[in-house]
C-alpha cells in the first residue's frame, strides 16, 4: 500500500521533532529555509559563546538518525493551497516546485529579532550571521539589553558571564522581568544577575525608533517612554519579544487577526482536513507555547490517530498557565531548570556534557544523532571525513 504523504512547512525545533515522529509511519518530505537545524533556543549562549551553542542547537538534517528516511528540501515556502492540496517552494536556485501532500504541518515559526529570520540561507549565511552578532559584543565596553522575556534575561546572564570586566545592564518594563514565569523564578534569577554584575532596571519601557524592527545590535541612546534619562551604550540588543509570525505564504482565512494560525485543542486547522499547525506559528493560547511544551509529539499521534481513520483518539493539548524550563542555559555550575510553581532543581555541570546532551536530548529526545565525522555520501553509505 502507498503511505500516506505528509510534508511538514519548517524544520526548526518543532518542526524537526514532529518529522523524527512521524518518519516511521508516513512518507514526510521536510521543507526549511536554514540548512539544518538552526535552533532558536539559548539566545545569550548563542551571542556570548557561538561555537559552544552551535556544537548542540545547530545540527545539519543528515546528522538525525530519525530523518534517514525523510526528504528535506531547502527552500522558501510562497504560496499554499490547501483544497488543491499542495505548497509552492521557491529552491536555492530561484525556481519554484509544488510539493503535493496528503497531510500538512505548518510549523514556520515567527520572526524575532536578528537570530530568527525566515529567509533563505547557506551554511556560509548561518557562519556569518553567528560571528557578526558575536564579534559586535565582545567588542563592545557597555551593552544594554533591551526586553523582559527569558531571551532577554539569558542574552545579560551569558554575556555577563562571558565579560565580566564590560558594563552589562538590563532594562525591562515592568515591575519584574519574566512576568509570565512564577514570581520565585525571577526573584532567583535576579539574583544571579546581580552576582554577576548586571545592572537591573525596572519600570523601562523603550521607545522603538519608526520603521526599525529591533532585528539589528545597534548604538544607543535609547529612548524611553516612561520617562527616564536617555540610555547610551556602545552596543543595544533588542529583546522585547516582538514577533511576527511566518504566515505570509499562507490563506487568510486560516489565521487569526495578528497572523497566527488558528488551531483546535487537537491542533488542527478548522476547515481543513489533515491540516496541522504546532509551534509558535500556532494559536494555541496567549504565550502560544506548544513548542515550549512539546507538542510535537501529540501533535504525531493526532495525524496517525486521523490518517489511520480514527479521529476519536485524538489527544487534546492543554497550555500550561505559565512558562517553566531552563532561563539562563547551561552556567559553570550547571543547568538550573524552574518548575511551574518556581521552584528548581539543578543538573550538576558535569551532567550536562556527560549525560543530559548525549543520553537524554541526543538520544532520548532526537534518536540518535551522528557525529560530524561520519555522514552520509551520495549513495547513502556512511563517510569518514
Amino acid at each position: 500500500m502507498t503511505r500516506s504523504r505528509v510534508v511538514i512547512a519548517g524544520l526548526g525545533d518543532t518542526g524537526v521533532l514532529t518529522a523524527i515522529h512521524l518518519s516511521g509511519h508516513a512518507d514526510i518530505v521536510g521543507i526549511s529555509s536554514k540548512p539544518g537545524l538552526v535552533s532558536g533556543q539559548e539566545l545569550g549562549l548563542r551571542l556570548s559563546r557561538p561555537e559552544a551553542w552551535a556544537r548542540d542547537y545547530r545540527i545539519a538534517f543528515d546528522r538525525f538518525r530519525k530523518l534517514d528516511g525523510v526528504r528535506t528540501v531547502h527552500g522558501s515556502l510562497t504560496a499554499a493551497d490547501l483544497h488543491g492540496r499542495k505548497v509552492t517552494v521557491t529552491g536555492t536556485d530561484g525556481t519554484e516546485h509544488v510539493e503535493p501532500f496528503d497531510a500538512l504541518v505548518i510549523a514556520t515559526g515567527v520572526r524575532n529579532g536578528f537570530w530568527r529570520r525566515p529567509g533563505l540561507q547557506s551554511p556560509t549565511d548561518v557562519d556569518r550571521d553567528l560571528a557578526a552578532a558575536h564579534s559586535r559584543l565582545a567588542e563592545a565596553d557597555s551593552i544594554a539589553v533591551i526586553g523582559g522575556g527569558a531571551a532577554a534575561v539569558s542574552a545579560v546572564a551569558n554575556l555577563a558571564a562571558t565579560w565580566p570586566d564590560k558594563h552589562i545592564d538590563l532594562y525591562h518594563p515592568g515591575d519584574r522581568a519574566l512576568p509570565r514565569h512564577h514570581h520565585r523564578t525571577w526573584q532567583n534569577v535576579s539574583a544571579r544577575l546581580r552576582s554577576l554584575g548586571v545592572g537591573v532596571h525596572g519600570g523601562h519601557r523603550a521607545r522603538v525608533p519608526d520603521d526599525f524592527a529591533c532585528d539589528e545590535i545597534t548604538t544607543g541612546p535609547v529612548q524611553w517612554s516612561t520617562g527616564q534619562q536617555p540610555v547610551h551604550a556602545d552596543a543595544v540588543l533588542w529583546a522585547i519579544g516582538r514577533v511576527t509570525p511566518n504566515s505570509d505564504w499562507l490563506p487568510a482565512d486560516i489565521l487569526d487577526d495578528h497572523g497566527f494560525v488558528r488551531v483546535t485543542p487537537e491542533l488542527r486547522v478548522p476547515g481543513h482536513e489533515l491540516v496541522y499547525a504546532v509551534g509558535d506559528i500556532a494559536a494555541t493560547d496567549a504565550l502560544r507555547s506548544s513548542a515550549r511544551n512539546r507538542a510535537d509529539r501529540l501533535l504525531a499521534h493526532n495525524i496517525r490517530a486521523d490518517l489511520s481513520g480514527r479521529p476519536g483518539r485524538a489527544r487534546s493539548y492543554v497550555p500550561p498557565r505559565r512558562r517553566w524550563g531552563s532561563v539562563l542555559g547551561a552556567q559553570h555550575d550547571g543547568l538550573q531548570v524552574f518548575a511551574p510553581n518556581g521552584r528548581s532543581f539543578r543538573f550538576p555541570a558535569w551532567s550536562v556534557d556527560a549525560v543530559l546532551q548525549p543520553w537524554i536530548v541526543r538520544r532520548g529526545i532526537y534518536g540518535g544523532i551522528r557525529d560530524d565525522d561520519s555522514l552520509p555520501s551520495a549513495d547513502g553509505r556512511r563517510r569518514r571525513t
